[in-house]
């Protein structure tokens, strides 16, 4: 039988719900409404029980959902439940700034190596992690079999070094430039443009304005 097909509306959301079950698992809440999570998260229950039912449902009817086994059972949808290695290219100011996040060694998100066209980073650490050349990637990914590579270099590089990297294994890119990558289908690329997110608060500030709130 064929998967079912996911929207990326669910799954945009999935992350958001694995936060807020880990803030009530640690304060040590047992069990939860649909209703108590719409509350909390600001979306509906129905929307809630519809996301989840995607994925068997979780929940018994007068009893909710038990916190722990759904934090558990999310964290498992999201491939989170195990380590991933990841390769950071680009050790300039935000990729020291990714690197020092602290939450990602927590997820399972590991740094294994770090790369940089700057000669005076090479053999410099960050978070005991060593800079090497770029020149050395494609051997780096081939021998710790590393799954995602983080981009954070000017858009003229991007482009050749998604290319290499799709070449040597690399089965997804995180990637700040400035630019959409062309990979081959089986290597999955999350964008994250930082000036779209402050465009799109921009407009909700002139929505909000205009609407006379």
């Amino acid at each position: 039988m064929a998967e079912k097909e996911i929207s990326q509306a669910v799954i945009g959301r999935l992350p958001r719900y694995f936060r807020y079950l880990g803030d009530l698992k640690e304060r040590g809440i047992e069990r939860i409404s649909s209703q108590e999570l719409s509350d909390i998260m600001k979306v509906t229950a129905s929307q809630i029980r519809q996301d989840f039912n995607n994925f068997g449902g979780f929940g018994q009817q007068g009893y909710g959902y038990n916190v722990e086994y759904l934090y558990d059972e999310i964290s498992k949808i999201l491939g989170i439940d195990k380590q991933h290695s990841l390769i950071l290219i680009g050790a300039g100011h935000l990729g020291q700034a990714i690197a020092n996040y602290t939450n990602f060694n927590k997820r399972g998100f590991v740094i294994e190596g770090a790369f940089d066209i700057n000669p005076a980073l090479h053999g410099t650490k960050i978070k005991e992690v060593e800079i090497r050349p770029i020149e050395e990637i494609s051997a780096f990914v081939k021998e710790h079999k590393t799954e995602i590579a983080v981009l954070t270099v000017p858009k003229d590089q991007a482009t050749k070094l998604a290319a290499m990297l799709s070449e040597c294994g690399i089965k997804a890119i995180w990637n700040f430039a400035h630019v959409d990558l062309d990979v081959p289908e089986n290597v999955q690329v999350e964008n994250v443009h930082l000036s779209d997110s402050l465009m799109k608060l921009s407009y909700n500030i002139n929505r909000y304005e205009k609407e006379g709130k």
